[in-house]
């Protein structure tokens, strides 16, 4: 498993740090005619009926919030980077809001409310990441993780964590500053450990959440804890949830998880126990499988798997040693 492939590690664009401490920055990209702007919204991006991004002009991007009560100011807008001599900027969107909608002629924006299903046309509509993160090209996918985690972390720290008092978004949308103190802070991410657990049998546990749906399995997950190593946070997890003693413990991997602030850290653990029991709280089930009996409560709906956005998909079908089968049964598939 190649972290690199994973659906919302990979990326094309630079970053282009650089030039987030630069007078104006923003001002030139909006300038800049060949500027391509994403709108994103409560972990939803703005796609085309072909289900790649839609990329707007600055125009179009600020038409689409002209019957907004205010135009979008600086704070709305995020330096997400450049490629191939195009900048890429992000409009964030407050949730509910109404976004662009295509109609025949691509300069005619009709709108509709964020979470609305999508017409069966050629209109652009919001789309959850998680959805389509499998099915992203690697520009679009790192575009869209980075405005999704950057729009997340704005919409959460509105205040300063020292004073309390509000702060102003600075450095094109990558730094927060306190109005008060003075105080920079900067978007942060929470470490999660997420592991394969397989047993001297090569079986593989896969568990339930209490609030998933009742088909729904999944490797098992947890924050790393302070003064916690990932490793020793593998072992705490799986014998917190399902109570099942991990020894070696092999890294395999990492991705970003925006929703709203993880990187998931991949790891594959070895059971020295096999004696499954959930803890009724985190997981309400926890089964092992074989491969065979695995890919056949696949097949007949029995078991859904995570989707091919997730690191927990990678990570099974690397067990699995390819993609898993595809369903018969209904509801085959969440996200």
């Amino acid at each position: 498993m190649n972290s690199d492939d994973l659906p919302l590690s990979r990326a094309l664009a630079d970053r282009a740090a650089e030039l987030r401490t630069r007078p104006h920055v923003l001002d030139e990209a909006r300038a800049d005619a060949a500027t391509r702007v994403l709108l994103v919204a409560d972990a939803q991006v703005l796609t085309g009926s072909d289900g790649a991004l839609s990329l707007l002009t600055v125009a179009d991007a600020v038409a689409s919030r002209a019957h907004a009560t205010s135009p979008p100011d600086d704070e709305a807008w995020l330096l997400l980077g450049r490629h191939e001599a195009t900048t890429y900027l992000a409009l964030r969107v407050p949730a509910g809001h109404p976004v662009p909608r295509r109609g025949e002629a691509a300069d005619v924006l009709v709108h509709r409310a964020a979470g609305a299903t999508a017409p069966e046309d050629d209109a652009d509509g919001w789309t959850p990441l998680r959805q389509i993160g499998g099915d992203l090209s690697a520009l679009d996918a790192g575009l869209a993780t980075t405005a999704v985690a950057l729009d997340a972390w704005h919409t959460r720290h509105p205040r300063c964590p020292r004073c309390g008092a509000a702060t102003e978004v600075v450095q094109a949308g990558w730094v927060r500053r306190c109005v008060a103190d003075g105080s920079e802070h900067y978007p942060r991410t929470d470490a999660a450990v997420i592991m394969a657990v397989v047993d001297e049998s090569d079986r593989l546990l896969l568990g339930r959440a209490a609030a998933w749906a009742e088909r729904r399995f999944s490797t098992l997950a947890g924050f790393v804890e302070p003064g916690e190593s990932l490793e020793h946070a593998v072992r705490r997890e799986v014998l917190e949830e399902a109570s099942i003693v991990v020894g070696d413990v092999e890294y395999r991997g990492s991705q970003p998880w925006p929703f709203p602030a993880s990187l998931m850290v991949g790891f594959v653990a070895h059971a020295t126990s096999t004696d499954v029991q959930a803890d009724g709280d985190e997981l309400v089930d926890a089964r092992w499988f074989t491969r065979d009996e695995l890919a056949a409560a696949v097949r007949a709906g029995q078991v859904i798997p995570p989707g091919r956005s997730s690191i927990a998909r990678a990570l099974v079908d690397d067990w699995f040693g390819g993609p898993l089968p595809q369903s018969s049964g209904p509801s085959a598939t969440w996200r």
